[in-house]
């Protein structure tokens, strides 16, 4: 076996995390918690050392005093922690909200929109372009509501919910793929890094 003490480390919260297999436990607990404190104590130093020391102590001390507008307003996000002035939150959240969506939206547009209308349009015309413009055609029928679903509108709908369930398929099984890689990754490791079989 291993004689690294970090390898050892990892393996126990390995196993610690897959013991919720069986049942909720006070051993997986713990590396939850472990997993939860690394990650908020990690992103507060990334976010300490990569956003507030370049973008509001160095602008200060070269006397860009304009920072402190958005300095006070993302503070005001503490203020939830009072019950006098959680109120004050509300400030943050909807800049914040309106910056986000006012940003999101042009963006959302050209690339859900745009561009896949120009990707459906463009392009080698051959079976799988058909397909697809078929696919597009009857997801898009299901999902106008306008008209009732009855007789071509109808038959078309339905081609658009077999299109609908395959790709949701596809979906939940790139996801089951993408945790079962996870999972092997995981079983590599114990396998060879901790137990080391094989040599």
């Amino acid at each position: 076996m291993s004689s690294n003490i970090w390898i050892w480390v990892a393996a126990f919260l390995t196993l610690a995390v897959y013991s919720f297999l069986y049942k909720d436990n006070p051993i997986y607990r713990i590396a939850e918690y472990i997993y939860i404190g690394v990650s908020v104590g990690y992103s507060i130093a990334f976010l300490y050392h990569n956003a507030i020391i370049p973008r509001v102590i160095t602008p200060l001390k070269q006397g860009n005093y304009w920072v402190l507008f958005p300095t006070l307003l993302g503070l005001l996000y503490f203020a939830r922690f009072t019950r006098r002035w959680s109120w004050l939150v509300r400030y943050p959240i909807s800049f914040a909200l309106g910056i986000a969506s006012g940003l999101a939206l042009p963006r959302t547009i050209q690339a859900t929109i745009f561009r896949q209308i120009g990707a459906t349009i463009i392009g080698e015309f051959n079976l799988g372009s058909v397909v697809m413009i078929v696919g597009v055609i009857c997801t898009l029928t299901y999902f106008f509501f306008s008209v009732e679903h009855k007789g071509v509108v109808g038959k078309v709908a339905r081609v658009g919910i077999w299109y609908v369930m395959i790709a949701f398929g596809a979906i939940f099984g790139y996801t089951v793929m993408a945790r079962l890689a996870l999972f092997i990754d995981r079983v590599q490791f114990l396998l060879y890094e901790w137990i080391r079989i094989g040599r």
